[in-house]
């Protein structure tokens, strides 16, 4: 999937509006001056509104991306781009990535 790099600083969310940040930076590629993200690293969900159980299955707590760059690594990892997907738990649902840095591509 071809896009923009994810960094440490690009705007994540859950579904719910909730923050998600990367829980571990790649210092070997940066971007923006920012550290880029690997597709193995989790993130953290910080502020999801959904309900707990007993009304929903909420709130977002992890994410773990399920796709990355395919012909860019680092550390022999793949990167995160700006249409990777992901998968929040334990509520199941996407994260969407609102903003990131528009200068380095991969695909």
């Amino acid at each position: 999937m071809p896009g923009f790099l994810l960094h440490v600083g690009a705007q994540v969310l859950c579904s719910h509006a909730g923050q998600a940040t990367a829980s571990v930076p790649n210092p070997r590629v940066t971007v923006s001056g920012q550290p880029t993200v690997l597709m193995s690293s989790p993130y953290v969900v910080a502020g999801c509104t959904l309900p707990p159980p007993t009304v929903a299955n909420g709130p977002c707590v992890t994410a773990q991306w399920l796709s990355g760059t395919a012909r860019v690594t680092s550390n022999g990892q793949p990167l995160l781009v700006q249409s990777s997907q992901a998968v929040c738990a334990p509520t199941g649902t996407p994260l969407m990535v609102v903003a990131t840095q528009t200068r380095v591509s991969a695909t």
